[in-house]
C-alpha cells in the first residue's frame, strides 16, 4: 500500500492490517490517483538476508525498549544497514539500504515494535536529503500554526503540551513524540506522522513552525530566546542521533536545521509544570491576550 508522511510517497508490503502500527498508518494511506509522485520509498519485506554476507561498519548501537532488542546502525561497501537483535533470542531484523536505491529490502517478520522503528530508521534515510527530519518532540497546533516542544525523556515535553490543551484555548496535540519537519517550499513545515510514542495522536495535517521551545525543568518560569549558534545546539539532539556519527547524514541534518532557524525563532524555557508556564510560553510566542485564530490546515 501507498502511505503519504509529510508529502513523501512511500510504498509499503508487510505492515499488517490488525497491528497497532497498521491503525497509525491508517490517516496516512492514499490511493494511486492521489498523487503523480514515484515513491521515495519502497519497503519490500520477506528477503533472505544475512548479516555475514555484508562488510559491515558499525557506527552506533543502542537498546530499543519497545522491542527489548539491541540496534545497530552502520555501513556497508554499498550503502546503509539496520537491524534490531532481539533479546529473546532468534534472528535479527534487518534493513538494507543501497545509496543509489529507492528500495529498502527487510527479513521482517511479524513483530509491530520493529517493524514501525526500523520503517522510521529509513524513512529518515530516504528522505534527509529532501530537507527532511524527524525530530523528537511534542507539537502543539493553535491557529494556522504550530510550537515544537523539545527536551530529553523525562524533562516534561508531554506535560508542556497537556498544560497547553487545558489552559490555552484552541491548542490541540499535532504529534507527541517524532514530527516530521521539512521545508515546504522554503517554509519551515511541521507534519503529523505514524509515530507518536505512547500518545495514539496520527494527524495527517501540517502547519508552519511559529516557534520552537527547548524545555528544562527548573524552581521558577523563565524564557530566553537563543541565539543562532545555541538554536543548532538546542535542536541537534532532538535529530535521530545515530546519524550524528555519518558525517554525510549529519551535513544535511545541520543544512535543514540552519534553514529553519533562519525564520523560526527558537527558546529555552526554565519551567515548573503549571499553568503559568504555559501561559509565558503562548503569550512569549503569539503575544498576550490575542484571540484564538480561525484553523484551517495548510
Amino acid at each position: 500500500m501507498d502511505y503519504l508522511i509529510a508529502k513523501h510517497r512511500i510504498r509499503l508490503t508487510g505492515e499488517g492490517t490488525a497491528n497497532s502500527f497498521a491503525r497509525a498508518l491508517q490517516p496516512f494511506r492514499i490511493t494511486s490517483t492521489e498523487t503523480d509522485n514515484d515513491p521515495i520509498l519502497t519497503l519490500e519485506t520477506g528477503h533472505q538476508l544475512d548479516l555475514n554476507h555484508y562488510d559491515f561498519e558499525e557506527l552506533d548501537s543502542f537498546l530499543f525498549e519497545d522491542a527489548d532488542a539491541d540496534c545497530h546502525f552502520g555501513r556497508h561497501a554499498a550503502g546503509y544497514l539496520f537491524y534490531m537483535t532481539p533479546h529473546r533470542g532468534g534472528a535479527p531484523t534487518i534493513y538494507e539500504q543501497r545509496y543509489d536505491s529507492t528500495v529498502i529490502r527487510s527479513n521482517v517478520g511479524h513483530d509491530a515494535a520493529m517493524y514501525r522503528f526500523g520503517l522510521w530508521m529509513m524513512y529518515g534515510l530516504a528522505t534527509i536529503a529532501q530537507h527532511t527530519v524527524a525530530v523528537h518532540s511534542s507539537v502543539i497546533r493553535w491557529g494556522n500554526g504550530a510550537v515544537m516542544f523539545l527536551g530529553e525523556s523525562g524533562t516534561g515535553k508531554s506535560t508542556h503540551t497537556r498544560l497547553w490543551r487545558e489552559h490555552i484555548t484552541g491548542a490541540e496535540l499535532l504529534n507527541d513524540d517524532s514530527p516530521i519537519v521539512r521545508l515546504d517550499s522554503g517554509i519551515p513545515t511541521v507534519y503529523g506522522s505514524p509515530w507518536s510514542g505512547k500518545t495514539p495522536c496520527y494527524r495527517n495535517e501540517h502547519y508552519p513552525i511559529r516557534a520552537i521551545v527547548r524545555l528544562s525543568q527548573a524552581p521558577h518560569n523563565r524564557i530566553t530566546r537563543l541565539s543562532t549558534l545555541q538554536a543548532i545546539g538546542a535542536l541537534l539532539p532532538s535529530c535521530p542521533p545515530a546519524f550524528a556519527y555519518d558525517a554525510r547524514l549529519q551535513d544535511q541534518i545541520c543544512t535543514t536545521l540552519s534553514e529553519v532557524i533562519a525564520s523560526v525563532p527558537v527558546y529555552h524555557l526554565e519551567c515548573l509544570p503549571d499553568a503559568d508556564a504555559a501561559r509565558l510560553s503562548f503569550e512569549t510566542i503569539f503575544g498576550p491576550n490575542k484571540p484564538e485564530p480561525t484553523h484551517m490546515n495548510l
